[in-house]
């Protein structure tokens, strides 16, 4: 299998295998006109199998999404074919309109326009509750 180098664009890196194809979809990438390749379970050293994201194009990511999904992902700008900067991507602190509460009594039930917003209280078990009703993110 062959897959073209970017020239200028963004590779997501070190995702978990078989955590890409969510990742793809959360960050709405099959919107894109450009070149987007979704490479799975490919052999890694450090984690045995990995998954990597290769978009050509430079856009914004949203990085909160990266690391509510996968917080040891590296994302690696290209300019000119070579990589000029390596990220790493943390667990956020907030997640604004990522997950929704599933809680029935929240107001964000009835209350449909206010954003949906978790709060990282438990960095070490990766838990988020409802900035409004404290209920735990699923």
């Amino acid at each position: 299998m062959t897959i073209d180098e970017i020239k200028n664009g963004i590779v997501i890196d070190h995702i978990t295998a078989g955590l890409g194809m969510k990742i793809y979809s959360l960050l709405e990438l099959d919107k894109l006109e450009c070149s987007v390749a979704l490479i799975k379970n490919t052999p890694s050293r450090k984690m045995g199998k990995k998954d990597i994201i290769k978009i050509d194009a430079d856009i914004v990511l949203n990085t909160d999404i990266l690391g509510y999904i996968d917080p040891d992902v590296t994302v690696n700008i290209i300019k000119n074919s070579k990589t000029v900067e390596k990220k790493r991507i943390a667990l956020p602190e907030k997640l604004t309109n990522v997950i929704t509460c599933k809680n029935p009594r929240c107001i964000t039930t009835t209350e449909q326009e206010l954003p949906q917003i978790f709060k990282l209280t438990d960095k070490e078990n990766r838990i988020y509750r409802c900035l409004y009703c404290e209920s735990k993110a699923k």
